[in-house]
C-alpha cells in the first residue's frame, strides 16, 4: 500500500521513496506526493531522480488499486530501477499549486451557490487556473453571474482556513449535505471518507489537494457562463497567474 503524502500535506514538493514495483509504463512507489487524478482534478507531473539522473514523470494514474508513475516515453524503462531502489520524487510545483488554488476555488464556488441558491452540482472539471462547474439553475443571466462573482471574491478575501480530516463512512454521512453532486459518486467500498472543510462556508467529501486558506486562491473571475439544458447551467471560473 502506497503512503499518500498528498492526502496529509498538499505542500510536499519533493520526497524520498523506494520502488515497490516496476511495471511496463513506470514504477509504483512505497510513498508518493504525486496526485493520480480524480474528482475533476488532473494528475500531477514532475520527475523521479535516481543517483542524480532525472526522468520525467509524464502521467500518474491509479491502476488496480496502485499508483503508477509513468514515463514520458513508452517501453523500455529508461532508468535502471528495481524493487527497493531509492528515488527522489520532485513535483512540477507551479502546476500543482495552480491546481490546488483552482480546486479550492471550485469549492468556494460550490459553497456559495449551495448556501445562497440551494443548487446541486451536476458536473465539473478543471485545469490549472481555470475550472468549470454545472449547477441545477433554471436561469443564468448576467446579473446573477455578477452577483455570484462578487460573493466568491468576498469568500476569498475572508481568508477562511481550510482543514482536512478522515472520518468513518457512517459518521461522515451523518453530516448534512456532505455530497453536493446530484449523484453520490463515492463508491460503497470506501469506508474512510476524507472531508475537506472551508471554515464557515463549505464541507465536502473530497480526495484532491487544496490550499490552506481561501486567500491563497487570489482574485476570481467568472469568464464564461452558458446553458447546458433546461435546469443545467455552467459557470467557468478563471484565476490570476
Amino acid at each position: 500500500m502506497t503512503e499518500l503524502l498528498y492526502h496529509t500535506d498538499a505542500y510536499v514538493r519533493a520526497f524520498e521513496a523506494e520502488v515497490a514495483d516496476v511495471v511496463a509504463e513506470g514504477v509504483v512507489l512505497n510513498r508518493t506526493a504525486f496526485f493520480p487524478g480524480g474528482g475533476g482534478q488532473p494528475y500531477d507531473v514532475g520527475w523521479l531522480e535516481v543517483d542524480g539522473e532525472a526522468q520525467e514523470v509524464a502521467r500518474v494514474k491509479q491502476h488496480q488499486g496502485r499508483i503508477v508513475h509513468q514515463w514520458s516515453d513508452a517501453l523500455p524503462c529508461p532508468m535502471s530501477v528495481s524493487v527497493g531502489t531509492s528515488v527522489k520524487g520532485i513535483l512540477d510545483w507551479d502546476r500543482r499549486y495552480s491546481l490546488m488554488r483552482t480546486h479550492t476555488a471550485m469549492h468556494i464556488l460550490c459553497g456559495v451557490v449551495w448556501r445562497d441558491y440551494g443548487a446541486s452540482v451536476t458536473g465539473g472539471d478543471m485545469k490549472p487556473l481555470q475550472g468549470r462547474m454545472d449547477f441545477e439553475f433554471e436561469r443564468m443571466e448576467r446579473d446573477l453571474v455578477e452577483e455570484i462573482e462578487e460573493k466568491i471574491n468576498l469568500e476569498v478575501a475572508a481568508a477562511r482556513p481550510i482543514s482536512i480530516r478522515v472520518l468513518p463512512r457512517e459518521q461522515a454521512f451523518r453530516i448534512p449535505d456532505l455530497i453536493r453532486t446530484k449523484i453520490n459518486l463515492l463508491p460503497e467500498h470506501v469506508k474512510q471518507v476524507r472531508v475537506v472543510e472551508i471554515e464557515g462556508l463549505d464541507l465536502q467529501a473530497d480526495g484532491g489537494t487544496h490550499v490552506a486558506n481561501t486567500e491563497e486562491v487570489g482574485p476570481l473571475r467568472i469568464v464564461d457562463y452558458k446553458s447546458k439544458g433546461r435546469i443545467n447551467k455552467r459557470l467557468v471560473v478563471g484565476l490570476e497567474d
